[in-house]
């Protein structure tokens, strides 16, 4: 089995390869800088939790209305001028909400949801057409190791940038002359963080602009065109427990670094560290989904791994310590890493590749409502039931997602999308 699997990652064509490491660049920006730095700069702004709340929700929600329309924007477009067009759009937002500082104060609230907004809406171009990209540049033999890549290396990615976010505010406040809780060391790290967008795009641009023969030929039934009605109860039943999902994941992504740096007082040095080791530890949890899906199967998987991931949150709520935190987002991270692959593949082989884009949509549709609605009650739930609560109902949402996958795709059906 060893052999077998990694005699497949050879089987991963030029466009892939390009992609996955445009991949890992945005990991580093927008996963590793950006989620430490984000908060920070805000907190030192002078805006609260509710506002950073509102800032992630505002974005979330523009994720989630606009997934659709950019899915049929990719089949249109074509899924890479789609992506491109995506990266470009959020490199020229991040540039300019990293200058808010430089803005009137009267005007920072507006020009920081303003920009924020549209940052999500290059993102959610790029996020919506991976999938379709991927699926046409693989075949069924080294699908899962393509996805599996795609999602490890953008921890990967996140690890490093984790620790450049919490490292970078710190050189920059000597530059300047000025104190780490200054908001100054931290425009520069988000400028910085968007200007490591440029070689990705030209990466993307690299690719070809029709996809290659994949070494594996695709089986007969994955035909390019829609053979019969649209599969809405199987796409909204997928779509429902990834909101679920991510709403959980939510309350530790938007809320992991204000909880460290407000409520335990913890330095930002050790904010992106743990931000960067809780990322670090999904990428070998991610890389072996391949062999746990060949064994268990695709269902089992997802289960399993959104209830493991239920429990980092437990640990996260549970003990106000920054080695309790840390552990948690790390149980958080891998496992949800590895559920997040599963569903990705899982949605896009059980329906025909004529509805791999309104999958797609729906998924991060369905994902950015999650993601706003836990962002927005939670940046206000804080303020009544504290970061605690925030963490368990966000623990919550992860147990409903897994049980309702448990109750609608039977064990039974576990390779439905390998018929």
């Amino acid at each position: 089995m060893a052999t077998a699997y990694l005699a497949k990652w050879r089987l991963l064509r030029r466009d892939v390869i390009l992609f996955l490491i445009a991949q890992t660049l945005l990991g580093i920006t927008g996963v590793g800088i950006n989620w430490v730095a984000l908060n920070l700069y805000l907190l030192r702004l002078g805006f609260d939790p509710p506002f950073i709340g509102l800032v992630h929700a505002a974005s979330m929600a523009t994720w989630a209305l606009l997934s659709l329309p950019a899915g049929v924007l990719g089949g249109r477009w074509g899924s890479r001028r789609a992506m491109i067009g995506g990266l470009v759009l959020s490199g020229g937002a991040w540039v300019l909400s990293s200058q808010a500082e430089l803005i009137p104060t009267s005007l920072r609230p507006g020009w920081l949801l303003a920009t924020c907004v549209l940052a999500s809406v290059g993102m959610v171009l790029y996020f919506v057409n991976f999938a379709p990209f991927l699926m046409a540049r693989t075949g069924l033999a080294e699908r899962d190791h393509a996805f599996s890549a795609f999602v490890a290396l953008e921890p990967l990615g996140g690890f490093a940038g984790s620790l450049l976010g919490g490292l970078l505010p710190g050189l920059f406040a000597g530059i300047l002359g000025v104190s780490a809780a200054a908001p100054g060391p931290f425009r520069l790290t988000l400028l910085t963080a968007a200007l490591l967008l440029v070689p990705a795009i030209l990466l993307l641009l690299a690719t070809s602009e029709s996809p290659l023969a994949p070494a594996v030929e695709q089986p007969v039934e994955e035909r390019p065109a829609k053979g019969g009605p649209a599969p809405v109860a199987l796409i909204a039943a997928v779509a429902l427990c990834l909101a679920l999902w991510l709403a959980g994941r939510s309350s530790a992504d938007t809320f992991f670094n204000v909880y460290l740096d407000t409520t335990l007082a913890a330095p930002t040095g050790l904010i992106g560290a743990l931000q960067g080791i809780g990322q670090l530890v999904a990428v070998p949890a991610v890389l072996v989904m391949p062999l746990l899906v060949a064994r268990w199967g695709q269902v089992r998987i997802i289960i399993h791994g959104g209830l493991a991931a239920a429990l980092g949150l437990l640990l996260l709520g549970l003990i106000p310590h920054w080695s309790a935190a840390g552990f948690g987002l790390m149980a958080l991270t891998a496992c949800f890493s590895i559920t997040n692959a599963t569903v990705i593949v899982y949605g896009q082989e059980i329906v025909e590749a004529g509805w791999r884009e309104t999958m797609s949509g729906a998924l991060n549709a369905a994902g950015g409502f999650g993601l706003a609605a836990m962002a927005l009650m939670g940046g206000h739930a804080i303020l009544s039931v504290g970061y605690r609560g925030v963490f368990l109902m966000g623990m919550g949402c992860m147990v409903a997602g897994a049980l309702l996958f448990w109750i609608y795709f039977p064990v039974r059906h576990a390779e439905l999308g390998r018929r």
